[in-house]
Formats: C-alpha cells, sequence, structure tokens
C-alpha cells in the first residue's frame, strides 16, 4: 500500500528511481524465457550509476547507501538523507489518501531532519571537510 503512493516518483533525493518492474520491457534481451534478468549486466550496467530501486510487485525499496567520502571514493550510493526523502514522500502519500493530523505531523518532522541535513552539510563545507572522513 505504501509504495502505491510512489508510483509515480522518478527520483528522490536527486536520484533516479529504477522501477524493476519496468527493467524486463526497457532491456527485454537481458531476460531469459522464464523471466530472469541477466544480473551480471544488471551488476555491471545498472547498479553502478543507480541507487535506488523500487519493485511494485513485491512493494518493496532498497537503496544502495554511499560507502567512504565521495572526495576520496566518487558519488557510489545515495546518502541517509535520501531515505529521509524517500520517507517523506510516501507519508504525503498517504496522507493524500488517509489524511490526519499524525501524518501531517511525521511528514513535518521529515521535513525538519532533512533541513537538520543540510544545515550539518553547508556547515560541513564552510569548515571544508565536507566529502571527507573528518569532523
Amino acid at each position: 500500500m505504501a509504495l502505491e503512493t510512489m508510483k509515480d516518483v522518478k527520483e528522490i533525493g536527486g536520484f533516479k528511481v529504477i522501477i524493476m518492474d519496468e527493467l524486463k520491457k526497457l532491456y527485454p534481451d537481458k531476460f531469459n524465457e522464464s523471466g530472469s534478468m541477466d544480473y551480471k549486466w544488471f551488476e555491471a550496467e545498472i547498479r553502478p550509476k543507480n541507487f535506488i530501486y523500487v519493485r511494485h510487485d513485491k512493494n518493496s525499496i532498497s537503496f544502495t547507501i554511499q560507502n567512504g567520502p565521495i572526495k576520496e571514493n566518487g558519488v557510489n550510493g545515495c546518502q541517509v538523507d535520501t531515505l529521509i526523502y524517500a520517507a517523506a514522500e510516501i507519508i504525503a502519500g498517504l496522507d493524500e489518501k488517509f489524511p490526519c493530523d499524525e501524518n501531517q505531523k511525521a511528514y513535518s518532522c521529515l521535513q525538519n531532519a532533512i533541513g537538520f541535513l543540510q544545515s550539518r552539510k553547508k556547515n560541513r563545507e564552510a569548515r571544508g571537510v565536507e566529502g571527507e572522513n573528518k569532523s
């Protein structure tokens, strides 16, 4: 139910959302007769450039989280704030269908968390330590 609220979401926190259910349509040659995907292809071509995956058929969402500082390792995943953006999208979608004070408060708290993380990033940038393993 919750992921139904994200049917039309194409990106979260600046990262493209890969709809796993659509890969078969986009790359039919990467699936065999029984519907199994060529995972070597997926790991080589899709996963290195994309970090959010949704399977509506399984009602699941998964994230590849950044491993190490971006300045040292490049972008190889999404940040934790991306998970918060996703949760906010889901709560907002649920609130459209089932409006209530608790949904709105939860959404507000998630927006506050995002604001605090953005403030932290600006602070780290100002100190010249953003993207590094430094305090």
